[in-house]
């Protein structure tokens, strides 16, 4: 198996000054020029819990603590 070095060699990479150093405008911008890397401006989602989950969690909640109030009153007969 041979080894194949990943990185460059600087003598021989592209837009490399003496010493190693980058020239200004070979480095790639900074961030995305594009157009869809701004704000979302569609609508707006929607904040806060909906109300089915909420519910479910509740519905679940509330049989739980039944389950727990019902063994409570067996261990008391």
């Amino acid at each position: 198996m041979t080894y194949t070095n990943p990185d460059p060699e600087p003598e021989r990479s592209t837009g490399l000054e003496p010493g190693g150093g980058v020239p200004p405008g070979e480095t790639p911008p900074g961030e995305s020029s594009m157009a869809e890397a701004g704000p979302w401006e569609g609508n707006n989602p929607p904040k806060g819990w909906a109300v089915a989950p909420l519910t479910v969690i509740l519905v679940v909640v509330a049989l739980v603590a039944a389950g727990f109030l019902g063994y409570a009153l067996v261990l008391m007969l």
